[in-house]
This record gives structure tokens, C-alpha cells and sequence, in this order.
């Protein structure tokens, strides 16, 4: 039993002083009060679950080696992230339409880039390269970057679009959703595409993460991040070339 016992200290006592008694304090019911509110509240507790983004994480599936190079060809899309800066090295903006948008370039070329320089003055001749911009969507239409892999993933957004819709009117739990989009994403008689994304040396983090950002918007399970090489870098030398864009 706990207690707290207060005694004298000793020495003389004054005449007609009042005679101190020793105190008792029992905790032993406060102590069963606690274990007994505790416990009240671990079983009327509600265990939410937390509100956690959900990432269309690249698949581990394996590729034949018979299927590599049909899958490069029909399937595969660079992406080269760029950005505009000024003489500062901030990033420049620019508005379109009522929003302000980070001026990120997106080269980016469906397949096998094109090479071929007959003339031999460094400049690719017909380079297969494009140029986009990370622009969402405006009036419910995909715009920019996201609108060319929104066409190359279309089938699988089909479908996973028909499993939001079962989720929304509760036919199906939000683990059951989940899980049926994820086998969707990597249903490999689907065409979906395979997306290289390449950073520039003068690209920013901000442009490699709304990369990502449209790896998941668009449902695309097959991508990974990679190193510029060579022929990129002559592919874009060779575009802004032939278009008349200054060269830094």
C-alpha cells in the first residue's frame, strides 16, 4: 500500500503545541481508477486508417530477352526534362491562361531516336524528337506531356477508370479497388507503354517529380529514371537547331 507519512522532525516541543498525527495517503484506488480509464479507452477507441498518397509503384516484371527490342520499339517513350533559367538560375515563368506555370521543357521521342547525319555537320537531320510541357488539365481535357502518355496508356485508364466507378458507388471496398488496379496496371495484354525518364543538367527536382506525378495520374506501372547520354544531347542540339532556338 502506498503512502505518505508525515512525522516529527524531532527536538523540543513548545508548551501547549498542537500534536502532529501521521498522515496516510492510499493511492491504491487512484492507481485502479487509471488502469480501469485506460483500459475503457483502448476498447472504445476507433482505429482510423491514415490518409496515405497512393504511388502506382514501378512493376518487377520480367522481359524476355526475345522481347526487348519489340518492346523498345513499339511501346518505349523518352522523356528529357529540361528547364528555362535566367541569368540568376532561377527558373523562369510563364502564364497560360489564368495560371503561372514553371517554364519545365519535356523533349521527349517515341522508340529509337533517329541519328542519321549524311551531311556530317554534327546536326541529327531528322531528329524524332518533340518538345511538351507539364500543363494538367484545363476544362477537363489532359494537356502537355500528359495528354501524349493519357493516348499510350489509354486501355489500362479504361479500366481502371470503370474500377473508380464501382469504388465511388461502393460496389467494391477501397483495398478490393486498389488491389484490381494494380493488376490492371501490369495486365500484360494490354498495351501500355514504357517510359524513360531522362534529367537534363539543367533540369530541377521540381521537373523530376511532376515526371513521377504523371507516372501515377496516368496509371503507368512501367518506368524508370535513367542518365542523359550522348545521343539525347545531339538530339536536342539538332532540334533547337533546325528550329532556330538559341543553344546556351
Amino acid at each position: 500500500m502506498a503512502q505518505i507519512e508525515q512525522s516529527d522532525k524531532g527536538g523540543k516541543k513548545k508548551k501547549g503545541a498542537q500534536k502532529k498525527m501521521p498522515i496516510h495517503v492510499d493511492f491504491t484506488p487512484m492507481v485502479d481508477m487509471n488502469m480501469l480509464l485506460i483500459t475503457f479507452f483502448m476498447l472504445c477507441t476507433t482505429m482510423i486508417k491514415s490518409q496515405t498518397l497512393s504511388i502506382a509503384l514501378p512493376s518487377n516484371e520480367k522481359v524476355e530477352q526475345e522481347q526487348k527490342n519489340k518492346t523498345k520499339q513499339s511501346e518505349a517513350i523518352t522523356l528529357i526534362l529540361d528547364t528555362e533559367r535566367d541569368e540568376k538560375g532561377n527558373v523562369v515563368t510563364e502564364m497560360v491562361g489564368d495560371k503561372v506555370y514553371p517554364k519545365h521543357i519535356v523533349y521527349y521521342y517515341e522508340g529509337k531516336p533517329e541519328v542519321a547525319d549524311e551531311n556530317k555537320d554534327g546536326i541529327i537531320d531528322n531528329p524524332n524528337i518533340k518538345v511538351e510541357y507539364f500543363r494538367g488539365n484545363v476544362a477537363g481535357e489532359t494537356q502537355g506531356i500528359r495528354k501524349i502518355l493519357h493516348e499510350r496508356n489509354e486501355k489500362v485508364l479504361e479500366k481502371v477508370a470503370v474500377l473508380k466507378q464501382d469504388w465511388k458507388a461502393k460496389k467494391i471496398t477501397e483495398d478490393q479497388f486498389q488491389e484490381e488496379a494494380k493488376k490492371v496496371r501490369n495486365d500484360s495484354t494490354l498495351t501500355r507503354p514504357v517510359v524513360i525518364i531522362k534529367a537534363g543538367p539543367n533540369a530541377s527536382y521540381e521537373s523530376l517529380i511532376s515526371a513521377l506525378d504523371e507516372m501515377q495520374i496516368n496509371q503507368i506501372s512501367r518506368y524508370q529514371i535513367d542518365n542523359i547520354n550522348g545521343t539525347d544531347s545531339a538530339l536536342i542540339l539538332s532540334y533547337k537547331t533546325l528550329n532556330n532556338i538559341p543553344v546556351e
